[in-house]
């Protein structure tokens, strides 16, 4: 089995030590290293300590004939467009277990028409995880209030819309929220 442990592990920007200590138990780097390179046989629950360690799904370790990988050809920092010093392989977005999307049809604030926006819904007491992150909160009457959440009390969540000039708004005790993880846009 041929895998990317390796190109996975370095576009996260990890070690081999942070790898092995994230592991549940965790492992040596040396282990690793030898997944890695194929001195080592990958079993399937190496395979998935290691996705877990990385914070991916455990297809995305694995050379697939049906799924053809995007090679990092640059890396755009404050210096311009630059060569990777190693082969690196992008990602493609995966959506996350209670995912839910959002289209954008005019532009608003940092999104412009034609993006899709990926959410990530979390539980009302796990909400104040999502501080100065945009949201989606459901509202009565099948509507819907998307903005930066900015404060929350007493249940409450006050919520700025996206749009210049706009003022925050109140929502009491949502059921739900949805915390924005992955933005796709076309260009």
């Amino acid at each position: 089995m041929i895998t990317r442990i390796r190109e996975v592990r370095r576009s996260r920007k990890l070690t081999l030590q942070d790898v092995a200590a994230r592991c549940s138990p965790p492992t040596t780097p040396q282990t690793i290293g030898r997944l890695e390179t194929g001195t080592r046989t990958v079993s399937v629950g190496w395979l998935n300590r290691i996705a877990a360690a990385l914070d991916v799904e455990a297809g995305d370790l694995v050379r697939l004939p049906d799924r053809e990988d995007v090679p990092v050809a640059a890396m755009l920092g404050a210096d311009g467009a630059v060569a990777p010093r190693r082969e690196q392989m992008s990602l493609q977005p995966r959506p996350v277990p209670d995912s839910v999307a959002i289209t954008v049809s005019a532009g608003i604030g940092d999104y412009r028409a034609g993006d899709q926006i990926w959410l990530s819904r979390i539980p009302p007491d796990a909400i104040g995880s999502a501080m100065n992150r945009d949201v989606l909160v459901p509202r009565p009457g099948g509507r819907f209030l998307f903005g930066r959440l900015i404060g929350r009390e007493a249940g409450k969540l006050h919520i700025l819309p996206l749009g210049a000039g706009q003022r925050q708004l109140v929502v009491a005790s949502p059921p739900w929220a949805a915390v924005a993880v992955t933005l796709i846009r076309s260009l």
